[in-house]
């Protein structure tokens, strides 16, 4: 399968400078950010059992999203700050709200929705990567970006299998719905 572009809508320079400005909430977010795509990947597996490839390439993505929480956990301790609350991310409730419900529509858009989730972090840790004044975190998240986009393509790669001629036409209605997302939620120092 050939990766398609996603017609993501670019993050605005402000949200750089509003993380900058507050990267200890960033980075406590970033933690509850990668929790919350470790449980979503395992929520395929508990929800479609009998799908075994997806089970076993979303369990090897939650085993690595588990791996993101810990040097999340390790930054935090670094710097000499306890997680926060999850306060919940309005972004990806938004984005999860738009799953159609009877099946195999759901699964579709439920990885589909988790792709461009997966690509919206990959382009802003990138972004972090590259303005972060600490070398060491930078690199971090230089890495964290690059895994974020195998996850998005990890996810890309199962839809096309499950629907090879609807993926493509719904993760563009999709994306169109995510960039409208991003557009109306105030800028924050939060990776969504």
């Amino acid at each position: 399968m050939d990766a398609p572009t996603l017609p993501l809508s670019p993050t605005s320079p402000t949200w750089v400078a509003v993380a900058l400005a507050d990267l200890d909430t960033v980075h406590q977010d970033h933690l509850h950010c990668e929790r919350k795509a470790a449980q979503s990947a395992l929520s395929l597996v508990r929800s479609y059992p009998q799908h075994a490839e997806l089970v076993l390439a979303v369990a090897r993505l939650a085993h690595e999203e588990t791996a993101h929480v810990v040097q999340m956990a390790q930054l935090l301790g670094r710097r000499g700050i306890a997680p926060s609350l999850d306060y919940g991310d309005e972004y990806a409730a938004a984005l999860r709200a738009e799953c159609r419900r009877p099946e195999p529509a759901r699964l579709l858009d439920r990885l589909l929705v988790f792709a461009l989730i997966e690509a919206r972090s990959a382009e802003r840790l990138g972004l972090l990567a590259d303005a972060l004044p600490d070398p060491l975190s930078a690199q971090l998240y230089a890495g964290l970006a690059s895994a974020e986009v195998r996850h998005r393509d990890v996810f890309l790669e199962l839809a096309a299998d499950l629907a090879p001629t609807e993926w493509q036409p719904r993760l563009l209605e999709l994306a169109a719905i995510e960039s409208a997302i991003v557009a109306r939620l105030p800028v924050r120092a939060r990776i969504h």
